[in-house]
């Protein structure tokens, strides 16, 4: 399977071709030429996302349909796991605290596309990443 991207929204449509009755099922299939603003993340690319969950492994964020996975590792080095706080955060000295709800801005270092899986009830591949905050400009924002 051939992964393009994911459909965020249809801009316009510029031609929709004659249908094509499915044998029995009463389904037609069109086909159309369309312009649409697309998700399709590439290494190196920085992408703002939203922190859905932190653990001492590093913290998981979501863009849309893309899950990006930041690893305690590729985290600045002053950011430290708390084990004891509720909800489980990375504090910082400078009071920059990655907790689940909290946006930020990663640098994707690698893709992954599962073909297998079936996201959000749409007939199209799961697409994750692995992103980094070791670099400048990069980190939580409000």
């Amino acid at each position: 399977m051939f992964f393009l991207g994911y459909i965020i929204k249809v801009v316009s449509i510029l031609d929709v071709g004659q249908g094509k009755i499915m044998p029995g099922t009463g389904l037609a299939e069109f086909r159309s030429r369309y312009q649409a603003i697309v998700l399709k993340p590439f290494n190196g690319e920085v992408i703002d996302a939203k922190i859905t969950n932190v653990n001492k492994m590093g913290f998981f964020a979501e863009v849309g349909p893309l899950s990006i996975f930041v690893s305690s590792h590729l985290l600045p080095i002053d950011y430290k796991f708390q084990p004891d706080a509720n909800p489980p955060e990375f504090t910082s000295p400078t009071d920059q605290n990655l907790v689940k709800g909290r946006r930020v801005r990663v640098r994707i270092v690698g893709t992954r596309v599962d073909a297998n899986e079936i996201v959000r009830a749409c007939h199209s591949p799961s697409q994750f990443a692995i992103g980094t905050m070791k670099e400048d400009y990069l980190g939580p924002f409000d």
